[in-house]
């Protein structure tokens, strides 16, 4: 399968790696030609797992938007929130009926990039999926070298609009097996663990992070104490799916520290045995604030006053992160708001998410 593969971060170049050894015909996009100039001087990404160390040949790595994403039957996009609306502006020009978008999570930027692609023009019948986690635990160790920590076994993905799922997911699936589909994009984004795990890690961390040079959130900065509180923002997050309708499995946080259940398996302790995750972090500008709290977790508590469901962790979470940041994240881009669709009622927010936008 002809996929493209967008951004210049770590899953971006793993995607790149796992999509290529797979057999796929892999152009991998990156807007930054110095940044790219390794992989597009030898045509290689190093990558280190479990399996080794080796080099893998990626199809065509290039620096045009549109020779990446032309003729691509899945186009993945493993940025942040933050860089999805402007990619879609991006590729507006070169999309065709019936490519399907992965964005791995989303952050209802399924949504958002439909409703940017509309406003550039875009009149193309294309299908956005979403889904609760990278497809990998990974981190880059140099301009062409990527270590894959652990893969994705389980990934709930909702596709907008819903009314192309069976076209999305059998494409979908042939890239990430993995993927298991759910009812519709904002139970997509709803699965999102990102706004979950990092909010309570960075904001309960905040001394260490900002004294120590290097600190490892998920292995000295996972106490008891924060536990309880990761445990009670995701019962919130699932209370918001319930209000909603959506159906089990929630895949509750809890599951990735105490049984193979969730996306990843048994990730904690490979997660932590690796070393990647001791580092610096800035935490105002790290992506855990700028992604996970000023779009996701804003998201979650505009979507929870939308359903009526009292959300007091998240709330005091986004409440004290606005502190750190200076400025007042519920009305962040991404809350229902800022989309649009603070008015709608259940009726109608259930027909956008399976009709979609009109071209």
């Amino acid at each position: 399968m002809r996929i493209a593969v967008l951004g210049g971060g770590n899953g971006c170049y793993a995607s790149a790696v796992d999509l290529s050894e797979a057999g796929h015909e892999v152009r991998f996009w990156r807007r930054d030609a110095q940044g790219l100039a390794p992989v597009l001087k030898s045509g290689k990404i190093t990558v280190k797992d479990i399996d080794g160390k080796r080099e893998v040949t990626i199809a065509k790595p290039t620096t045009d938007i549109g020779e990446a994403v032309r003729g691509a039957e899945l186009i993945v996009i493993p940025t942040p929130a933050f860089a999805q609306e402007d990619i879609a502006r991006a590729m507006a020009p070169h999309m065709e009926d019936g490519q399907v978008i992965f964005l791995p999570p989303g952050t209802f930027g399924s949504f958002a990039m439909m409703k940017a692609f509309r406003a550039a023009g875009c009149k193309a019948d294309i299908t956005i999926g979403e889904t609760g986690t990278l497809p990998h635990l990974t981190r880059k160790h140099g301009p062409a070298e990527v270590a894959i920590t652990i893969r994705a076994t389980r990934l709930p993905t909702g596709v907008f609009p819903a009314k192309n799922g069976e076209h999305a997911f059998r494409v979908l699936r042939a890239a990430y097996p993995s993927v298991e589909p759910i009812e519709d994009a904002l139970s997509g984004a709803l699965m999102n663990a990102g706004p979950v795990i990092h909010p309570p890690l960075i904001m309960m961390n905040a001394g260490p992070l900002e004294h120590f040079e290097a600190w490892d959130i998920h292995n000295e900065g996972t106490q008891p104490s924060i536990r309880r509180v990761t445990t009670a923002l995701d019962h919130e997050r699932i209370a918001v799916r319930e209000a909603l309708g959506y159906k089990p499995s929630h895949f509750p946080l809890s599951d990735h520290y105490e049984n193979d259940q969730w996306m990843y398996g048994d990730a904690h302790k490979r997660l932590v045995d690796s070393g990647d995750w001791r580092e610096r972090i800035d935490l105002t500008a790290h992506r855990y604030m700028t992604e996970d709290i000023h779009y996701g977790l804003a998201l979650l508590v505009s979507v929870a006053d939308w359903a009526g469901v009292k959300v007091l962790t998240a709330s005091g979470l986004l409440a004290i992160a606005s502190g750190v940041c200076g400025k007042d994240l519920r009305k962040g881009p991404r809350t229902l708001e800022a989309l649009g669709l603070a008015g709608l009622s259940r009726e109608e927010m259930a027909k956008l998410l399976n009709d979609g936008l009109p071209a």
